[in-house]
C-alpha cells in the first residue's frame, strides 16, 4: 500500500514513521509512505498556502490551488488512476474499524491534512473523494489524524503484525465488533488482586467462554451501541441475558 500525505509539516512526522508499526511495515515492504510538503505546490515567493477567508471572520484558509496541484501531480504518475483522495476534517466520516478494513483493502491513498481555520471548500467538494475525521473534537492540522489513519490501516494488512490473528483479537477487530476482554499475566497474584482462576484452568472452552461474557459485558456497560448493530448468537443471547440479570440482583436486594 501507497500513502501520499499532503503537508505544510513534513517533518512532524519524522519520529512516527521511525517507531512501532508503521516502521515495521515500511521497512518490511508492506507499506511506502510519502510525504509531500504542500509548499511546493504554490507559484509564489512567499509559497503562501493560506489567505484570509472570505466574509471576513477569524483565522486563514487553505487556498485550493496547492492542493489540487498537488493531488493532480499525483495523478499524473499513475495515468490520472483512481485512487481515495481523503481530507482530513472534523466535518467528516467518522473513522471506524470497518473503515480502517475497507481502507486496507485499497493500494493507494492520499491524505490532505488541512490546518488553520480550514480548508477551501472547494476541495471538498471537487477534489477529495470523501472528508474523514478521527473524533468528534477539533486538532489544530489534519497532520495527527493522518497519523491515525495509517496506523489503523497500515496493522491490518498481511504480515505487518507478524500474527495474523492478534488483529482479530483487538476491540472492534474481525467480525466481532465488540470490546475487548480483560487480559491478565503473570504474576498471578498481584497486592491481593488475583487473576481469574478459570484463566488458569487450562479448560480451553472454559477460558473461551470466559472471555466471550467478559467482552460482552464491558460492551453493555460502556459501549451498548455497539450491540444494537451486532449479529449476536445463541450463546451471546444468552450470555447477556445473564448479565443484565446479574446486574439486576443488587438492585433487587435493595428492594
Amino acid at each position: 500500500m501507497l500513502f501520499d500525505v499532503v503537508t505544510i509539516f513534513p517533518d512532524f512526522f519524522a519520529s512516527i514513521l521511525e517507531h512501532g508499526v508503521l516502521q515495521r511495515a515500511r521497512a518490511g515492504g508492506q507499506v511506502e509512505i510519502r510525504l509531500h510538503d504542500l509548499r511546493a505546490f504554490t507559484d509564489d515567493r512567499h509559497r503562501t498556502v493560506d489567505d484570509r477567508p472570505f466574509g471576513g471572520g477569524p483565522g486563514m484558509v487553505f487556498k485550493p490551488e496547492p492542493l489540487f496541484r498537488a493531488v493532480e501531480a499525483l495523478k499524473a504518475e499513475v495515468g490520472d488512476a483512481d485512487f481515495p483522495v481523503i481530507l482530513l476534517s472534523p466535518q467528516g466520516r467518522l473513522l471506524t474499524q470497518a473503515v480502517a478494513e475497507e481502507f486496507a483493502r485499497k493500494e493507494r491513498i492520499v491524505l490532505l491534512c488541512g490546518r488553520y481555520e480550514g480548508v477551501d471548500e472547494r476541495v471538498a467538494q471537487h477534489l477529495a473523494t470523501e472528508e474523514l475525521s478521527i473524533g468528534d473534537y477539533v486538532l489544530t492540522g489534519g497532520e495527527l489524524a493522518a497519523a491515525v489513519v495509517m496506523e489503523a490501516v497500515t496493522r491490518l494488512l498481511p504480515g505487518v503484525l507478524g500474527n495474523e490473528e492478534s488483529s482479530e483479537q483487538d476491540s472492534f477487530g474481525g467480525a466481532r465488533g465488540i470490546l475487548d476482554c480483560p487480559h491478565y499475566t503473570r504474576p498471578a497474584e498481584f497486592r491481593g488482586w488475583q487473576v481469574p482462576e478459570v484463566l488458569l484452568s487450562g479448560n480451553h472452552e472454559e477460558i473461551r467462554r470466559w472471555r466471550r461474557r467478559r467482552a460482552l459485558e464491558k460492551t453493555w456497560r460502556r459501549r451498548p451501541d455497539l450491540l444494537a448493530s451486532l449479529p449476536l448468537s445463541e450463546e451471546d443471547r444468552r450470555l447477556l441475558e445473564e448479565i443484565r440479570q446479574a446486574a439486576l440482583e443488587p438492585a433487587a436486594r435493595h428492594t
